[in-house]
């Protein structure tokens, strides 16, 4: 059977682009940048994305695109079937199956949150942090919206690389950023918005704190969405003639782009009518709504910000899925929509305890912590910087530095002392960035 492709440069970098912008940049790095001094954080989110998230990130293209499969059958050919290795792409493909069942929750309450919008239950006397609790906690609302998301994310990935990922991500990316362009034209023409914006683009050097470098640092690694073998699958889809290096840039700065967006929407928002920008994870689903709600038509206003936030949220779940799929069908494209269906349904299943684990099961609780709280520590701190480092050991170490330099030229007009520079980062800084990141985050190491 022919070998699947992206149909083209553009379009791979749109898919790719959009499993790296997901909640990461639109939910979490807001509310972690508010928390972390604002403009320091985020300029030291950048750097730390060059210098870690690339690298990182660019390895994951050589598994994919060198071996043209999925992750576990392209680990398993770059290692010569050395049961260690492979075990990076198997653990991946598990992460990404668990990931999207709680993931898709997260995507169920936004979906819940633009009908909130729509049906008029939001309005100046909406007490915010009450309807966010009854929101995540009726359990029949929560699976419905997390089923609806779900499906949809099936519906996509079911009709391929190409006619399906590919074609929703060609008008879901631009739409995103049209639509982040005109919510952050209207943030930043609030009286006393200026406020806001001094906050997130003038960096206030006194505010850094070791804690506030490995946050930056765990953002930066988070933000690419790596770790999970998502990247290695999309690189598998592409030919010999893509820059794999270029690509990767443009992917960067377009995830840059959208969390500066994501900023200049929210904090001028939030400084002009007298809010604080620390107020955590609920900024989004508490703070947002009722900022909007004293504009001029802020209930549309919050619905397009909602509709923006889902694109953002179904874009990384087609990559989550298509992950999973590619593992298990294995090349062969007939059997792409029925798999599709039963894997996805399977993962709907599975997701529903973590979608209840805010209401009727909010005391089952394993090591002290609720379903989804156990999913979401074991991927983002377990399994995703321990796949990471182990794919920097492997094409860094492992891997024939000759071979990897000379598939990572090919396509790239580039001198070769971008990849020597890329392969030093690779060996050096991205894992002892990522040991830090991970000893931090298991409560090894502590900062104050």
């Amino acid at each position: 059977m022919a070998r699947v492709n992206w149909t083209s440069r553009i379009g791979f970098i749109l898919a790719a682009a959009g499993s790296a912008i997901g909640l990461g940049a639109i939910w979490k790095f807001p509310y972690t940048a508010g928390t972390n001094g604002g403009a320091v954080f985020f300029l030291i989110f950048l750097i730390f994305t060059v210098l870690v998230g690339l690298p990182v990130l660019l390895a994951e293209f050589y598994i994919g695109r060198k071996t043209g499969k999925n992750a576990i059958d392209a680990l398993k050919e770059l290692s010569r079937h050395n049961g260690a290795w492979v075990w990076i792409g198997r653990t991946g493909v598990v992460g990404c199956f668990v990931l999207l069942s709680f993931y898709s929750v997260v995507g169920g309450w936004v979906l819940a949150y633009f009908v909130h919008a729509l049906s008029g239950s939001l309005n100046a006397h909406t007490d915010f942090p009450k309807l966010f609790e009854q929101t995540i906690s009726n359990p029949y609302q929560a699976i419905v919206y997390q089923a609806i998301f779900m499906l949809i994310t099936i519906w996509v990935v079911q009709k391929g690389v190409s006619e399906g990922i590919e074609k929703a991500n060609r008008y879901l990316m631009p739409a995103l950023f049209v639509m982040f362009i005109i919510l952050a034209i209207r943030s930043m023409t609030l009286p006393n918005a200026m406020a806001g914006i001094t906050f997130l683009l003038k960096p206030d050097f006194s505010a850094v704190t070791a804690n506030t470098l490995l946050t930056a640092l765990g953002q930066a690694f988070f933000a690419l969405s790596l770790g999970v073998s998502t990247m290695a699958t999309y690189a598998a889809y592409l030919d010999r003639q893509t820059d794999l290096f270029r690509s990767a840039n443009s992917i960067m700065w377009m995830n840059m782009a959208v969390s500066l967006l994501a900023g200049l929407v929210i904090f001028p928002a939030v400084f002009a009518f007298g809010l604080k920008p620390d107020a955590g994870p609920g900024l989004i689903f508490i703070v947002l709504p009722a900022v909007f709600q004293q504009m001029p038509m802020g209930t549309w206003l919050f619905a397009l910000f909602m509709v923006l936030v889902t694109f953002a949220t179904l874009t990384s779940a087609f990559s989550m899925l298509e992950t999973v799929i590619a593992a298990t069908i294995h090349e062969q494209q007939d059997r792409r929509r029925k798999y599709t269906w039963l894997i996805g349904l399977v993962i709907l299943i599975v997701g529903i305890p973590s979608a209840l684990s805010f209401g009727v099961m909010s005391e089952t609780k394993i090591v002290g912590k609720t379903i989804f709280d156990l999913w979401d520590f074991l991927i983002t701190s377990l399994i995703m910087p321990i796949c990471a480092l182990a794919t920097t050991v492997f094409i860094g170490y492992v891997q024939n530095r000759q071979q990897v330099w000379v598939h990572m030229r090919e396509g790239s007009r580039l001198p070769e002392k971008v990849v020597q520079i890329w392969y030093i980062a690779l060996r050096y800084i991205a894992p002892i960035a990522i040991l830090l990141v991970f000893a931090n985050t298991l409560g090894l190491i502590n900062f104050k």
